[in-house]
C-alpha cells in the first residue's frame, strides 16, 4: 500500500499496522463453497408419477415473446411431484403436515450416505447388513439424515423406474433407533413398488414414528464421491398448509471446520 505523504515517523508505523490487519482481514474470507444439488429437473412431460397423482406440467399464461409485460406460467403438480419430501400426514390422519416439520432441522442437516450401489438392481432388498459402515457414521456424528445411494437415479423416466430397490422394514426400524430423523433415497419410494403392488410398510414405520422421507433424489454418486468428512443438507419443503407433502430442492455442501 501506498503510505500518505506528511505523515510523522509515529504515524507511518500506525498506517502500516492498519494496512496489514486490513489486508489479513482479505485474506480471510471464505472461499466459494461447493455445493450439490441433489434434484431432479422438473419438465413437462418428463417428470415420473405414482399411480393416481397428477403429472407435472407448465403453461405459459403470459409471454414477453408475445407482447405481455411479462413471463408468467402456470403449473399442475402434486404434493409427491420429483424429487419431494413425505411428511407422517401423507399416511396418518393425525400426523404432521409438511408445513410443521422441523424446520431447522430440515435448512441445514447433518447427515450421512450409505453407498449401496451393490444393492441397485431390480427390486433389490437393502438390508440392515449393507449399512454397517454408515451406521459406524451415524453413531460418531449424531447426524439426523440418511440418505441412501443406489445409482437408481440414473434410471429416472424410463420405464423402468418403478423396479427400483427397497429398504427392508426391519432396517427402518434400526435406522430409527439411531436417532436418524430423515432418511433420502434415489428411488420413488424406500418400499418395494411392483405391478398391481405398491409397499407401504416403511412408510408406515418410519412416518409412523415422527420420521421423514425424502424421494426421488438424484446424483447421490457424486455425493459419495466428494468423499466430504462433513456432509450438511438442506431439504427445504413449500409452506403448504396442512398437507401430506411437498416438492423440494435437496442440496449439499461440506462444513467447514
Amino acid at each position: 500500500p501506498v503510505t500518505p505523504p506528511d505523515l510523522t515517523s509515529s504515524q507511518r508505523h500506525r498506517y502500516k499496522l492498519l494496512s496489514d490487519v486490513c489486508h489479513i482481514a482479505i485474506d480471510m474470507s471464505p472461499k466459494p463453497r461447493t455445493v450439490l444439488d441433489l434434484s431432479h429437473p422438473l419438465l413437462s412431460g418428463q417428470v415420473p408419477a405414482c399411480a393416481g397423482h397428477p403429472c407435472y406440467h407448465a403453461s405459459p399464461i403470459l409471454s414477453l415473446s408475445k407482447g405481455d409485460d411479462a413471463n408468467v406460467h402456470s403449473l399442475t403438480l402434486g404434493t409427491h411431484t420429483g424429487t419431494h419430501m413425505d411428511a407422517p400426514l401423507h399416511f396418518f390422519q393425525d400426523g404432521v403436515s409438511v408445513d410443521a416439520l422441523d424446520l431447522p432441522l430440515l435448512a441445514a442437516a447433518p447427515a450421512v450416505i450409505a453407498d449401496v450401489r451393490h444393492k441397485g438392481t431390480p427390486h433389490a432388498r437393502i438390508v440392515w447388513d449393507d449399512l454397517a459402515g454408515a451406521e459406524a457414521e451415524v453413531r460418531q456424528s449424531g447426524a439426523r439424515v440418511l440418505l441412501l445411494c443406489t445409482g437408481w437415479s440414473r434410471n429416472w423416466g424410463r420405464e423402468n423406474y418403478t423396479d427400483h430397490p427397497f429398504l427392508d422394514v426391519e432396517a427402518a426400524r434400526r435406522i430409527l433407533e439411531m436417532g436418524v430423523r430423515v432418511i433420502g433415497l434415489d428411488t420413488q419410494s424406500p418400499d418395494e413398488v411392483a405391478p398391481g403392488f405398491e409397499g407401504k410398510d416403511v412408510h408406515l414405520v418410519f412416518l409412523g414414528a415422527g420420521g421423514i422421507i425424502v424421494e426421488n433424489m438424484n446424483g447421490l454418486e457424486r455425493l459419495v464421491d466428494s468423499e466430504w468428512k462433513k456432509i450438511v443438507v438442506s431439504m427445504l419443503p413449500l409452506r403448504l398448509e396442512g398437507l401430506d407433502g411437498s416438492p423440494l430442492r435437496a442440496v449439499a455442501w461440506e462444513e467447514n471446520e
